[in-house]
């Protein structure tokens, strides 16, 4: 199999075990939260966090596959600053040193001295992580390392992983908002045409253990590289009521007379009216709202819904990569929604795939990788063409090249 793929996994769930100690550890998690830069920024948020779970967790996935795969680290990519300021106003770059007791001093530096919490992080750091899926052993295949660029997104939805909410109630097995929202995102690119080639993502927060309060969690990942398409198999998910019709798009049917609305979409909180309107006419009831692109991204991989559309300009390629692997795995993708209601698809043109290879002409900062056209993640391109043709019938003709 893919030697970067088993890699990839690794340090995946070794990201999660981090993730999971800074909010186990109240000692951990109340250190330092620090508001991004103003380049940094993503405009959806008033006010967007960076917590040092966030930039331990990056630097972790960075350096561990640098130290694997010398080179490697010159398209490794990821949405933070590994930069902090301490109290004393010192800028420290924080970087994973080659012994747990370097990084403990380093850490005391930017905990501002707190030896104890610095202590506690270096250990699960320095922790030696196993991972081992079944469906990888079968799988014989390399891929030149040369031709990789990689994004990674170390804990998406921070808004989430700060807020903490761990009682949140499913809606037919979909997480409105809490920490189930959280995810850990890895995707890995072809640099010469942009086409995403494997995905990880890592749902540190899955299930807890109401004795221990200790997290469980679970990773998907997906591989699509010239043929070959392998994903791992998820875990069975209690989606909807079982009375209740299963979706179309995922490979069940169902008669006309069962449902009249055949697609479910999960949607951001702050999607554009137009949007809603026009998925109602389409989706009926069946329209969840999440929290986190990754998670609503794998809500469409775990088959608990047919699409994720967001019609904005604030996600980004390190949001998007890793689900887009998985879903081309899975036969599916990831496309530009703006380009898609403009396109007329009568003269056949090619879905406009989303590409991760180039930057956005004349924008700065964060906005130089946003998705600028919004996007919708599917898993079955004969579908997609079904739910876009019902769509650009509901949306008003103004709406259509907006």
């Amino acid at each position: 199999m893919s030697d970067i793929l088993r890699e990839l996994l690794r340090v995946s769930e070794k990201a999660a075990n981090i993730a999971r100690a800074c909010r186990q550890q109240e000692a951990l998690f109340q250190l330092l939260i620090e508001e991004k830069k103003e380049g940094e920024k993503n405009k959806k948020f008033a006010v967007d966090f960076k917590t040092l779970a966030d930039v331990v967790v990056q630097e972790v996935i960075k350096q561990n596959m640098e130290n694997k795969f010398p080179g490697l680290e010159k398209t490794i990519f990821g949405e933070e600053s590994n930069e902090f300021t301490n109290e004393l106003g010192e800028k420290i770059t924080l970087r994973l040193c080659p012994t747990e007791k370097e990084t403990v001093e380093l850490l005391s530096k930017v905990l501002n001295g707190n030896t104890l919490a610095s202590e506690a992080l270096a250990r699960v750091v320095h922790q030696d992580v196993a991972f081992t899926d079944p469906t990888l052993d079968s799988l014989e295949i390399t891929i030149p390392h040369n031709i990789l660029g990689i994004w990674v997104d170390p804990i998406d939805s921070t808004y989430q992983y700060i807020k903490g909410s761990a009682d949140v109630k499913p809606n037919q097995g979909i997480f409105p908002s809490g920490l189930q929202c959280v995810t850990i995102l890895i995707g890995v690119y072809d640099i010469q045409t942009g086409v995403p080639l494997m995905g990880v993502i890592n749902q540190p927060f899955v299930s807890q253990d109401l004795n221990t309060l200790r997290w469980k969690g679970h990773c998907y990942w997906g591989l699509s590289y010239r043929g070959t398409n392998i994903y791992s198999l998820p875990p069975l998910i209690s989606k909807r009521n079982v009375s209740e019709p299963q979706s179309q798009l995922t490979g069940n049917t169902r008669s006309e007379a069962e449902s009249s609305h055949q697609f479910s979409a999960v949607i951001s909180t702050s999607e554009k009216e137009t949007i809603k309107a026009a998925l109602s006419g389409v989706c009926g009831d069946r329209i969840f709202r999440a929290a986190g692109a990754g998670y609503k991204s794998l809500c469409v991989v775990q088959g608990l819904v047919d699409v994720y559309i967001f019609s904005e300009d604030t996600t980004f390629k390190w949001d998007s990569c890793a689900a887009h692997a998985i879903l081309r795995a899975m036969g599916g993708g990831m496309v530009d929604l703006k380009e898609c209601l403009a396109r007329n698809p009568e003269t056949g043109l090619d879905l406009p795939q989303l590409v991760y290879h180039v930057e956005n002409v004349g924008a700065s900062g964060v906005d130089r990788w946003a998705n600028k056209g919004g996007l919708i993640a599917y898993r079955s391109s004969k579908q997609l063409e079904t739910f876009l043709s019902l769509l650009i019938q509901n949306l008003l003709p103004a709406d259509t090249h907006r």
